[in-house]
């Protein structure tokens, strides 16, 4: 009787894995809709209507006031709400309206909190493309760029020709600088106290700086960049744009700063563009702060922002030629290979982790 009770829980707990497997099949083959649908939400301004409103919206006045089909806005609110990006509630007049949650306001278009561009850029056709060459890029011998296959040059050469794909993306890279730059701020102020002059080298529109500047206005800041990204940066206040390559040098400054930028290139890039900091940098007193994600195998399956990490990895092997998230093992390889003498890494409520490496 016991080894038939035993072999019913042994079936019992194959039906359970058979049906999670089942279930986790189906969200990876629509995985994409979640993005999708996110883009229709903000293309649409459905938060960012919601959000000038304190009380719930109705269907027929979110749809009127949008201008688009009631039927139609209701399946696609009732999929947002069934995600809980967005809530249904009572408006108090006998009615269920539609309200905001702390993750639909990251859809709105404007705010300090929005992440809005980020969904635009990596939903944009430009973006999406590259994915259908993954796999021709794994079984290349040599390094064939999935962007490159599909656009016929690499991701920075395409931005420079394509003003409206370099928006995208400086306008993406300004909205995670936002993210990141406040828990910078919030969990790192003792790093910057000293810091007289700081070249953000890659600084894309200068969002990254101008947030350090106002944080720590002790800091006199230089934005360094191609000239087609700084020719249209807005002026910032204890912010100079300077265009040039951070490949050929840096402008010279106390401390050099790089957020998500040598992701972006191989171990002899890196190199290359962290030997030239050193260069702007004093021997004794300089500093490169860098932040960047720093990959960790988890255990069973806990996740967490630092999950995110390994998303991001896949990013660089879809949209750059020899980008790559990076182990601390990876990054104490290129930073000693660069010549620094000591480096340290801290952990802050982020995708990503703030390096700090001494010449």
């Amino acid at each position: 009787m016991a080894g038939k009770t035993n072999g019913v829980a042994r079936i019992h707990e194959g039906d359970q894995v058979e049906s999670q497997a089942q279930e986790d099949i189906w969200k990876c083959i629509f995985g994409f809709t979640e993005m999708a649908v996110a883009k229709c939400a903000i293309e649409l301004g459905i938060s960012d209507f919601l959000e000038t409103h304190q009380e719930p919206i109705t269907l027929n006045k979110l749809s009127s006031a949008l201008g688009c089909s009631a039927s139609s806005l209701h399946r696609i609110m009732r999929f947002l709400i069934n995600r809980g990006i967005f809530k249904e509630v009572s408006n108090g007049h006998g009615e269920m309206g539609y309200a905001q949650t702390p993750v639909s306001r990251l859809l709105t278009r404007n705010g300090g909190h929005s992440m809005a561009a980020l969904i635009l850029l990596e939903s944009s056709p430009v973006m999406l493309a590259p994915w259908h060459y993954l796999s021709a890029r794994v079984l290349a011998k040599g390094n064939t760029a999935a962007f490159s296959a599909a656009h016929g040059k690499d991701v920075w050469e395409y931005a420079k020709t394509n003003p409206q794909h370099s928006k995208l993306i400086n306008d993406a890279l300004a909205c995670h600088a936002r993210v990141t730059m406040r828990a910078v701020i919030d969990n790192c102020m003792e790093i910057f106290k000293g810091i007289e002059s700081l070249v953000d080298v890659g600084g894309g529109n200068g969002t990254t700086l101008g947030m350090l500047v106002k944080a720590f206005p002790w800091i006199s800041g230089i934005n360094f960049d191609l000239h087609h990204v700084v020719s249209v940066a807005p002026h910032c206040h204890g912010v100079v744009h300077v265009e040039g390559n951070m490949f050929d040098s840096v402008p010279k400054a106390h401390a050099a700063f790089l957020m998500s930028v040598l992701h972006d290139w191989s171990d002899k890039e890196c190199i290359q563009i962290l030997k030239n900091c050193i260069k702007a940098i004093p021997k004794d007193t300089g500093k490169v702060i860098i932040v960047e994600a720093v990959l960790e195998e988890k255990k069973g399956n806990e996740k967490g922002l630092k999950d995110v990490g390994f998303m991001l990895d896949m990013i660089m092997m879809a949209h750059t030629t020899n980008g790559k998230e990076r182990t601390a093992k990876e990054w104490a390889h290129i930073l000693t290979a660069a010549g620094f003498s000591r480096h340290s890494i801290v952990d802050i409520p982020a995708i990503e982790c703030v390096i700090l490496a001494y010449p």
